[in-house]
This record gives C-alpha cells, sequence and structure tokens, in this order.
C-alpha cells in the first residue's frame, strides 16, 4: 500500500502572523516584514498575499517596493513568529504523533498521515483541509498542502500543482507526476534543482524532467556523479527516503558554522572587526558545546558579485579564540580584496570533542587555563546577565555588529523589548 504524505505551508507566514496580530485580512492587506530602521538597502523577509498579487517579491530590497503602494512596515519579531510556529506544531501533535512529523522550516512541515486517514475513517484531502481550516480558525493563518505518495511527491505538490488549485491544495502520484509535470518549466521549480543544477543540465539540451529521463544516464553520471541517481529518481516522481528513515537518522555532520548578511558594504578592514567577533562568538559556542576545533574555513561575498574562501588549519585542536585568531587574520589579509565591498561573511569551524583537545609543545599550558578560566567567567556572566553584559572594545566600534545580533534570533529582531 502506497503511503501518503502532507507538506503544510504556511502563506507568507512572517506577514501573516503581522496581519493577524493587527486583526487584519492577510489576503487583503498590504504588509511588508522588513526592519527600515536598517536602511532602505535591508532584505524585506516576507510580503503580504496581496503584495505578491502586486508584483512585489518575497526578498526584495525595501527600496524595491513601489512608491505607489501604501503598505505597512512590520518589525520583524522572530520570536513571536516561533511562538506561532510551536502552536501550529502543537495543533499537528492533537491529530499526529511526532514521529510522524518533520518540521523542514518555521513554516513548512511533513506529514506521514497514512495510519491517520484509517485510524480517522476519512480520505486525505478533506483530512488536509480539515487541518488547514484548524490552523486558520485559531490562529488566522492561511495554509497549503501539498500530498503526494511519497515526500517528493508531496513537496512539488506543494510547489507546483497546489498554486494553480482554488482549495489551495495539490496531489501527485508518479503516473500523474509524470503526465502533468514532464515538460513543465522552469526546472529550477522542483524541489532541489537550483540554477546552477539547470546549466549543468542546459549543456545537454536538458530543459525539463522528461529531458532527464531521455538522456543517456552515464551522461548525468559523468556530469553530477552520485547526486545523478536523485535527479533520475526524481524526474520518474520516485523518493526512496521514508519519514522513519529521518527520524532514525544521526547526523555524521562535524562542523560548526555561522553565516552573516552585513545591513551595508563593508570596506575589507571594517569587515575585519565582524569577521573578528563572528569568530570570537562561534568560539564561545564551542567552548559551551565541550567542542574543538582543528580547522577554520570562511567565505567572504563581495556586494558586486564573486567571493574569496580559505581555510587554515592548525597543529592543535582548541576552542580558543587567542589561540586561532592571529593565523586566521593573516589568511583573511593575504586573502580578501582590497578596495571592494563585502556584503557577506561566513565560517565553518571542523569540529570534534573536547577529548580530543591538544597543544604543541610550543604552547605554555597556564595561558591554556587561565584563557579557559577567563572564557568560563566571561560565559557565566553573558548567562545571567545577557550576552550583551560583558563586551570586548571591538565590539563597540561603530562597525561592529555584535551588540545588534546579540538581541536578534535567526540574524532578524527578536522582537523583545530592549
Amino acid at each position: 500500500m502506497s503511503r501518503v504524505y502532507f507538506v503544510i505551508d504556511m502563506k507568507s507566514f512572517f506577514a501573516s502572523v503581522e496581519c493577524a496580530e493587527r486583526g487584519i485580512d492577510p489576503y487583503t492587506a498590504n504588509l511588508v516584514v522588513a526592519d527600515k530602521e536598517r536602511t532602505e538597502k535591508t532584505i524585506c523577509l516576507a510580503v503580504s498575499i496581496n503584495m505578491k498579487k502586486l508584483g512585489v517579491k518575497n526578498r526584495c530590497r525595501l527600496w524595491m517596493v513601489p512608491k505607489n503602494i501604501d503598505y505597512i512596515c512590520a518589525k520583524p519579531r522572530m520570536k513571536k513568529y516561533m511562538e506561532y510556529a510551536a502552536n501550529i506544531y502543537a495543533l499537528y501533535l492533537k491529530y499526529i504523533d511526532k514521529d510522524d512529523i518533520h518540521v523542514y522550516s518555521i513554516d513548512e512541515c511533513f506529514l506521514d498521515v497514512t495510519d491517520y486517514l484509517k485510524l480517522y475513517n476519512i480520505k486525505a484531502k478533506p483530512f488536509a483541509m480539515k487541518l488547514m481550516n484548524e490552523i486558520w480558525e485559531k490562529y488566522h493563518i492561511p495554509a497549503t498542502c501539498g500530498i503526494g505518495t511519497n515526500m517528493y511527491l508531496a513537496k512539488i505538490a506543494l510547489d507546483i500543482t497546489a498554486k494553480s488549485s482554488k482549495d489551495r491544495i495539490g496531489w501527485l502520484n508518479e503516473e500523474k507526476f509524470i503526465k502533468e509535470l514532464s515538460l513543465y518549466e522552469p526546472i529550477t521549480d522542483f524541489w532541489r534543482i537550483s540554477t546552477g543544477t539547470k546549466n549543468r543540465l542546459l549543456k545537454y539540451g536538458i530543459h525539463n524532467q522528461e529531458g532527464i529521463r531521455r538522456i543517456d544516464e552515464d551522461i548525468l553520471y559523468k556530469e553530477f556523479g552520485v547526486d545523478a541517481e536523485l535527479l533520475i529518481d526524481h524526474a520518474y516522481g520516485i523518493e526512496t527516503v521514508t519519514m522513519a528513515d529521518i527520524k532514525g537518522y544521526k547526523s555524521r555532520s562535524k562542523s560548526v558554522s555561522s553565516h552573516e548578511i552585513l545591513t551595508c558594504g563593508y570596506m575589507k578592514k571594517d569587515a575585519l572587526i565582524v569577521f573578528k567577533e563572528m569568530i570570537q562568538n562561534g568560539c564561545y559556542n564551542l567552548f559551551l558545546k565541550n567542542l574543538v576545533t582543528s580547522s577554520v574555513s570562511y567565505v567572504i561575498g563581495y556586494t558586486e558579485g564573486g567571493f574569496s574562501h580559505a581555510t587554515v588549519s592548525y597543529n592543535i585542536r582548541t576552542n580558543l579564540y587567542n589561540f586561532l585568531i592571529d593565523d586566521l587574520v593573516k589568511s583573511y589579509e593575504k586573502t580578501v580584496l582590497n578596495n571592494t565591498e563585502i556584503k557577506t561573511i561566513g565560517y565553518s569551524f571542523n569540529v570534534s570533542g573536547i577529548e580530543t583537545e591538544h597543544y604543541d609543545i610550543f604552547t605554555d599550558l597556564k595561558d591554556v587555563e587561565k584563557e579557559k578560566k577567563l572564557v568560563s567567567s566571561i560565559l557565566s556572566l553573558k548567562n545571567k546577565y545577557g550576552k550583551n553584559s560583558v563586551l570586548k572594545a571591538l565590539d563597540i566600534d561603530d562597525k561592529a555588529t555584535i551588540i545588534e545580533r546579540n538581541k536578534m534570533i535567526g540574524g532578524h529582531n527578536s522582537g523583545e523589548d530592549e
């Protein structure tokens, strides 16, 4: 028997929450979620459903919103959005066990409803409508649902077919997928096909899923390696991963990373301040998690496009900023372009457990213990009095960002009173 999956997505979630909080209709209100106190270049995290109908795109810059549209600009409140998401998840739990729910993002969940259709003696579409209606009635948040015989088809039903459905529900099985979406374009509308993948497919004249099915598989394996298997399976609407596989998965990730989009273009010297702050904060996180690193990778993105990246490897394994930063700064100075505006900074620590911590023969272990005590004291004060209770001189530079970032959740304003 085929399984039945739902993917339920909250439409324009952040904007819809702001509408719900104001008691206005998310279908007709003109509202954008953006922090206008930054600059007009700030990104709109969400725009309301009606704003999209007027041609305003999600994730546009604030200055790109047409001047002739009268709209509400709501400052991001990530804590509030997380609260709504938690309430909606709790609603699912009334009907479905947590082992059959996969939270894909703050506004989107996969649900394996196979066993519950029989339990409640209900068909898939009415069950989906019941959940969507309850979300609307309780929280005034509009939802869309994709239904599929596997998780991939449910996601495609959500992303493509539900958009043209009056009841905001799409449904696909393998046969329907091949019949209706073989020639569908753009191919980037399909889950996990990026612009880069599209361009690589175009080299072979492939514009759609039928093109993937028709080409010699050896060509795809030569171009994409093992990833070709996923492309081929998905072209036939096949997905072997189940909810049980996801729930049983144990992450093998051995990295800790962070990424920041700067509020405006920074030159190399000023961006170094932010870079050092981010590394410091990352080291604090490693310390708290009892992890150490032996290499740090970073990537610098430029306003006009392109990026620089490098990896710094060490003969030691530590989580102490003062033992890592000098080599990172030297690498930064050598790697990052001069006279070019920087827009993004990201880093990744290759990590292992604290039991692998070690230092070379040139390290004075008394200095290590002294530094550990200092970090422990700083983190204790931050935990008790707030993240901004202990700052370095670096952090109060007018180009520093750590004070503002400490007030945020997920890189955006938490919505809590300062």
